[in-house]
């Protein structure tokens, strides 16, 4: 088989020619089609991530050591399976959860795998898709995304997951209130169609780059603030007609988060999903006496990738921009993410 590995941190990925891997036990092998091309696997591919104040979490501590196969958002066919797996969808076309856990905890038990403390989860612990075949754990992981187009399927495993999983957590947002979308990316413009989806239409976006706070526009944002303004607090404040009622935070950065606190009305909220880094000083006083509620939210689970499915079938949720290139070109696309220069997502097209 073949595949785009990280061999040393921080590198471009190098081609590598090995075996195909042969399902034991419950495993099914897809023969891949599609893998999205995330932002997060910049900071993998780096080796680590910022904590902030100095400190790392290295990717080794997540038990990763190159040679390792990164793409999370894997969508192919399933061509074989284990003498145990059960219900196997065999010469179709599947979409993969990535957010595996190990199956045996509480978490995983409650179907909350994307919480296990041991997870597994396809291109970080076990290998991904930047490769032409992948091994999935267990049938149960395997989405039916048959009636949208498979470029799409493929970025809903993470994107479209990850944004539905953090709106969710600002239900029930009030009509007349507002919500602030930090970073019009790929994820941003997701959360766009998410935050839509649920029928809430006022939504401002924050981004440094006009050309995304444009395409934001153009998928529904009523306003746009461009983060680098020096009056960027004032006008956020001025286009949503006082503070927010909440904020999702796509970049993760210590900019972003502050600038959204510095925002939000008492009993506001923060999500934050990117991972950009950093670290900000809290007050908790503050906290207590504007009734702040700042909450991580970590990509998705199974059923809530059903669900994502479901209202992508309904029309209930759009494509946003996708480009697709062919897998030789992954580094050079996780490239132009960590420069912040690609409209959209990009998908890597297998062979």
């Amino acid at each position: 088989m073949l595949s785009y590995d990280v061999v040393e941190w921080g590198k471009p990925l190098q081609k590598a020619e090995k075996a195909t891997p042969k399902p034991t036990g419950t495993e099914v092998l897809l023969k891949l089609k599609y893998c999205g091309v995330c932002h997060s696997d910049v900071h993998i591919r780096d080796g680590y991530f910022d904590l902030g104040g100095g400190k790392r979490f290295n990717m080794s501590d997540r038990g990763m050591n190159p040679p390792v196969t990164l793409g999370h958002e894997p969508f192919g066919t399933v061509i074989a399976a284990g003498p145990d797996a059960k219900d196997v969808p065999i010469g179709q076309d599947r979409l993969v959860c990535p957010w595996i856990g190990c199956g045996k905890c509480a978490r995983c038990r409650e179907g909350m795998d994307n919480h296990c403390m041991a997870p597994r989860w396809i291109g970080i612990q076990r290998p991904g898709g930047y490769a032409d075949h992948l091994l999935v754990p267990d049938a149960k992981y395997l989405v039916d995304a048959s009636g949208i187009d498979p470029m799409w399927a493929a970025t809903l495993s993470c994107s479209g997951l990850t944004t539905y999983s953090a709106v969710a957590q600002l239900k029930p947002i009030p009509r007349d209130e507002w919500v602030a979308v930090f970073g019009a990316g790929g994820l941003g413009l997701m959360a766009i169609e998410m935050l839509k989806a649920i029928g809430h239409q006022r939504i401002v976006v924050i981004d440094i780059d006009d050309r995304k706070l444009e395409v934001a526009k153009k998928e529904g944002a009523a306003a746009t603030v461009n983060g680098r303004d020096p009056d960027a607090a004032k006008k956020l404040l001025e286009a949503a007609g006082g503070p927010l009622y909440g904020a999702v935070d796509l970049v993760g950065a210590a900019d972003t988060a502050t600038l959204a606190l510095g925002a939000l009305r008492k009993g506001g909220k923060l999500i934050v999903v990117g991972l950009y880094g950093g670290e900000i000083p809290v007050s908790l006083v503050m906290v207590v006496q504007r009734a702040w509620r700042i909450q991580g939210s970590s990509v998705g689970n199974v059923a809530e990738l059903k669900e994502v499915i479901a209202m992508a079938r309904a029309g209930k949720i759009k494509p946003i921009p996708i480009e697709k290139r062919p897998l030789a070109e992954v580094s050079r696309t996780l490239d132009q993410l960590k420069a912040g220069s690609i409209l959209g997502r990009v998908v890597a097209a297998i062979d």
